[in-house]
């Protein structure tokens, strides 16, 4: 056995040189991975959410039924017998008899009623306040993480 501080030649030899008669051992060595995980803190981000609100004039055309009212006069007697008049219509317009007693016991359309309906585009005009969100993401490191100067260029 050596017992001096200086390593030799022997000494730093993994294998030994096999001694006679006795078995040669070779170590096997085998490494293991352990794979685990462990959350780390990257950096946090930190959101802004804005409303706007903006005012629009909005446009657009409203329909609404008007109706006309003619009086056209016609002074007939209805014939004896005869049923009376009722409600017509001469195209567009609604024609409504208008009758009256008379003493003599005949009846005289006094006049008539014609009503025709027609719609009128008007144009009308509001103001509204519409809202839009929008976000604002800002990136932020972690406590403690020291982050780098960007490297400036030089002018030209």
């Amino acid at each position: 056995m050596n017992t001096s501080s200086t390593p030799t030649p022997e000494s730093t030899s993994r294998l030994s040189e096999p001694v006679a008669g006795a078995p040669l051992v070779l170590p096997v060595i085998e490494e293991h991975a352990v794979v685990g995980r462990e959350m780390v803190e990257t950096g946090r981000v930190h959101l802004t959410k804005t409303v706007e609100e903006h005012e629009e004039a909005l446009n657009f055309t409203l329909l609404h039924d008007e109706v006309q009212v003619e009086r056209v006069p016609v002074n007939q007697y209805v014939a004896d017998g005869a049923t009376l008049p009722g409600v017509r219509y001469e195209g567009d317009t609604m024609v409504i008899p208008v009758v009256r007693e008379v003493v003599v016991k005949r009846m005289l359309v006094v006049e008539e009623l014609h009503i025709t309906k027609h719609q009128v585009p008007t144009q009308e005009s509001h103001r509204v306040v519409l809202r839009q969100e929008s976000v604002q993401v800002t990136r932020e490191p972690a406590p403690g993480t020291i982050i780098p100067p960007t490297a400036s260029t030089p002018a030209s």
